[in-house]
């Protein structure tokens, strides 16, 4: 028998309010701005699916009891799908597991705790790989933390790191290219004596100096898995606020992405709140502009609201000292962030893109996978309350090998193909799905889902919209057509060995408030602080198809409650979690879990779960972080993880005189953002 999904009642998440104030502009302090009813979904649908797509659209899910296995099912005159089948977890139920762990999973789990460290599993080490404010260009100095300048600044690695990736460098054996963002600046705790209401010009122009992108070589050690920067080497290479990027595809050169400074449309200086990303199959690295709106000051349009611009002055004041950020004198300067960027690492003077194909929204990541003709399909998140998921699918195939030409071609891969948005739709009726945790009679909150795409290169599919508008203004896209309001979408990951994806969705307490959306089948809880993550199964494994199935696979929070659910495994035997944010895979096919914001009252942490097989729904606290900070960039090889330590210390009332944090240079030394890494002692692979 199939065992119930309660869920959980609610109480506020765990971020401090100094997070909130310097991360996103408070965002969860201010009003929604996504105050669309979403009722419009019929026509817009109807005048842009095909017939198919319809049927696929109304395409529901069916437990097959005996084998505990879902299958998407078509519409009369259709055969049946053959997506694979959303199955898992009656395997957990009255079964033995053996005994030593999940493949990849095999460590004794790290205890919730509140510990100043990184804490790791017995029988690993772990080493600090890169801090804030280390040089990594030619000529840069080493960090003084009274001694800042923007142009040293320039040449150091930059803060908060974010999301993480490594590639190969061919050619220099043990060594690999990382490349890692720096979302944002906590300018409290970089600068002595710092005054929010007043800050100097030296402190904004250090501040824009450290967002951005670090590109750095790093060496391995081949007998253990200890990583060490390779500083000035000649592909390392920093971007920033005033580095120069290329608007690219449909909506580059639109009026509504000029300013006095770039007549053109085409070129931005600056990325802004970088946060997570991807790995794309020809080499390249795409990095989400997330919270961007908090960097503009004097929003007044509807569309400057929708994107949670503030009427009133910035946390940073940026405006006074470029009249880019002042949107009174530059209102189109916001259009031009809030795109997904794409590096090549391996050439340090490309000029990177941003990439308008994908839309503009608050991207928190973007990771590709390939249709079977080798079309590249891009997943993303809107990382905001009852925001949206989407998907681009390009009309180019990719083309292999390291020819020059080859790898021309494939850099146009996102600039031509079509944009979607998702619907999802719960197989039971309204009435079952209350927010108080009760579940449907099927036992579980599962359903199906259609894209509906919003626009083509040149052609809108949305009426009342031209193309440029559904590519600069995607949310209010999503809204015309009906999109389903989602609690924080954040990091999507497609799977590389099932081609499921995987859904991070971290939190929405305002879920049933007055005014505000209710619980549905695929955000079923109201006040929701915990968060939770939807599998999705595209309809004949087709990512480039116009139809899913969908279940929840994780319901978060601590296992001891009755309300909690991890894919059938047993609860007893997982780790508690909250606020499921970045996440990434492993060689053996497990998710990889990074928290933001632990609502359990311990620290943020790694964790990874089995997604296949007996052990499905195995949770496993990997690694806990230090006071303040949040668990980001996960890596996963085979004989390292790599995590990235952000806004360590970040705690309520904490400055640099009075820090909050000794992490991770001990006491009397200024806290900094960094990347570690974790290793086997005995130089083997990690949890095998």
């Amino acid at each position: 028998m199939r065992k119930l999904l309660p869920l959980l009642n609610s109480h506020p998440g765990g971020r401090s309010a100094l997070t909130c104030r310097y991360r996103c502009g408070d965002a969860c302090f201010h009003e929604v701005p996504n105050k669309s009813d979403n009722e419009y979904a019929g026509d817009i649908i109807a005048g842009a699916l095909s017939r198919r797509s319809m049927v696929r659209a109304a395409a529901v899910v069916t437990v097959a009891a005996a084998a505990g296995t879902a299958v998407v099912v078509g519409g009369p005159g259709d055969s049946v799908a053959s997506a694979t089948p959303l199955s898992g977890g009656g395997k957990g139920h009255g079964h033995t597991p053996t005994p030593d762990g999940a493949r990849g999973l095999r460590f004794t789990p790290v205890a919730p705790n509140v510990a100043d460290q990184v804490t790791i599993p017995a029988g690993h080490s772990q080493s600090v790989l890169i801090r804030w404010g280390d040089p990594i260009l030619r000529g840069a100095p080493a960090f003084n933390p009274d001694r800042q300048t923007a142009k040293a600044q320039a040449g150091q690695f930059g803060y908060n790191n974010d999301f993480l990736s490594l590639l190969p460098l061919k050619g220099e054996r043990g060594r690999q290219v990382l490349v890692a963002n720096h979302e944002y600046t906590d300018e409290i705790l970089m600068f002595k004596g710092y005054s929010a209401a007043a800050p100097t010009r030296e402190q904004v122009e250090i501040a824009w100096a450290a967002h951005g992108i670090s590109v750095v070589v790093v060496e391995e050690d081949r007998k253990s898995g200890k990583l060490t920067a390779v500083t000035r080497h000649e592909l390392n290479r920093r971007l920033t606020v005033t580095s120069e990027f290329q608007l690219t595809g449909p909506a580059a050169g639109s009026e509504l992405l000029r300013t006095s400074a770039d007549r053109t449309g085409s070129k931005v200086l600056g990325t802004l709140n970088n946060c997570a990303g991807g790995t794309t199959p020809w080499g390249t690295t795409l990095h989400g502009e997330e919270n961007f709106n908090q960097y503009f000051a004097n929003g007044s349009s509807p569309t400057d609201l929708r994107y949670g611009i503030a009427t009133g002055a910035t946390e940073r004041k940026w405006e006074l000292f470029d009249k880019r950020f002042d949107l009174k004198q530059e209102p189109n300067e916001a259009h031009r962030h809030g795109w997904v960027v794409e590096l090549d690492p391996y050439d340090p003077d490309s000029t990177p893109k941003k990439r308008t194909a994908l839309g503009r929204f608050k991207h928190e990541a973007a990771q590709p996978r390939l249709t079977a003709d080798g079309r590249p399909v891009v997943y993303m998140g809107d990382d905001e309350r009852f925001d949206y998921l989407y998907k681009f699918v390009s009309s180019k195939q990719m083309k292999k090998g390291s020819s020059r030409a080859a790898h021309q071609h494939n850099l146009t891969l996102l600039d031509e193909g079509t944009l979607y948005v998702a619907k999802l739709t719960g197989d039971s009726p309204a009435g079952e799905i209350d927010g108080t945790g009760k579940l449907p009679n099927d036992g579980e909150f599962d359903g199906s889902g259609v894209w509906i795409p919003l626009a083509t290169g040149d052609v809108s599919h949305v009426p009342g919209m031209t193309a440029d508008e559904v590519y600069i203004f995607t949310r209010l896209a999503g809204d015309k057509v009906g999109a389903t309001k989602m609690d924080r979408p954040e990091d999507v990951e497609p799977s590389p060995r099932t081609g499921r994806v995987y859904v991070a969705l971290t939190n929405n307490t305002d879920r049933g408030k007055a005014g505000k959306a209710g619980p549905d089948e695929a955000n079923p809880r109201n006040a929701n602080k915990h968060g939770h993550i939807l599998e999705l199964a595209e309809n004949w494994d087709d990512p480039a198809g116009d139809g899913f199935a969908w279940r929840l696979f994780l319901v978060a929070g601590d296992p001891k409650d009755p309300a909690t659910y991890f894919a059938g495994f047993p609860k007893e035997k997982v780790s508690p979690i909250s606020c499921p944010d970045n996440v990434a895979f492993d060689a053996h096919g497990n998710l990889w879990i990074s928290t933001d914001g632990n609502a359990l009252g311990t620290h943020d942490g790694l964790f990874g779960v089995a997604t296949q097989g007996e052990r499905r729904g195995e949770l496993k606290q990997f690694l806990t972080m230090p006071n303040g900070a949040e668990t980001c960039g996960p890596i996963v090889q085979d004989r390292r993880v790599l995590v990235a330590v952000q806004h360590p210390g970040e705690i309520d009332g904490a400055t640099v005189e009075k820090p909050a944090s000794a992490w991770p240079d001990g006491p009397g030394k200024i806290v900094r953002p960094s990347v570690v890494v974790v290793w086997r002692k005995d130089g083997g692979d990690i949890g095998v």
